[in-house]
C-alpha cells in the first residue's frame, strides 16, 4: 500500500481505537481495579477465594479487549484481501504488456479505492464494537 494511503488508514483506525479506549475501555479498567481492590479488602476470604474474585473482576475487560482485537483483525484481513486483489490486477496488466507507469497508476487508484472503501466502514464497525462493549456484563 502506498505510504500516504497507509498513513491515512492508520490515523483513522488509531482515532477509532483511542475513542473506544477513552469512552469504554478506561471505564471498564476503573471498575476492574475497584472490584479487584474490594476483593483484597475481604480478610475472611482464603487466598484462593481472593484470586477467584480478582479473576471475575478481570473477565469483562478481557472480553472487551478480545472483542476489539477480533474486530480489528477482521478489518485488517478485509483490507489485505482488497490490496491483494489490486496486486493481482497490476500483475495481470503488467503480464499483458503494459508499461510500468500504467501499472503503477492502476495500483495507486486501486489501493486508494480500497482505503476509501475501508475508511467508510469505520463508523459502522465502531458502532458495532460500542454496542458489543455495552452488552458485556460488568
Amino acid at each position: 500500500m502506498a505510504e500516504e494511503h497507509q498513513a491515512r488508514m492508520q490515523n483513522v483506525v488509531e482515532d477509532m481505537v483511542q475513542s473506544l479506549e477513552r469512552e469504554h475501555i478506561r471505564k471498564m479498567q476503573g471498575r476492574m481495579f475497584s472490584c479487584s481492590a474490594a476483593c483484597c479488602d475481604r480478610p475472611s476470604d482464603s487466598m484462593s477465594q481472593v484470586h477467584q474474585c480478582i479473576d471475575r473482576c478481570h473477565t469483562p475487560l478481557a472480553k472487551a479487549q478480545g472483542l476489539v482485537t477480533s474486530e480489528l483483525e477482521k478489518f485488517q484481513d478485509r483490507l489485505t484481501r482488497c490490496t491483494m486483489h489490486c496486486n493481482d490486477k497490476a500483475k495481470d496488466l503488467f503480464d499483458s504488456g503494459a508499461k510500468e507507469p500504467a501499472v503503477r497508476s492502476l495500483m495507486e487508484r486501486c489501493v486508494g479505492s480500497c482505503v476509501d472503501d475501508h475508511v467508510n466502514l469505520i463508523p459502522s464497525m465502531t458502532r458495532r464494537i460500542k454496542d458489543n462493549l455495552d452488552s458485556i456484563e460488568q
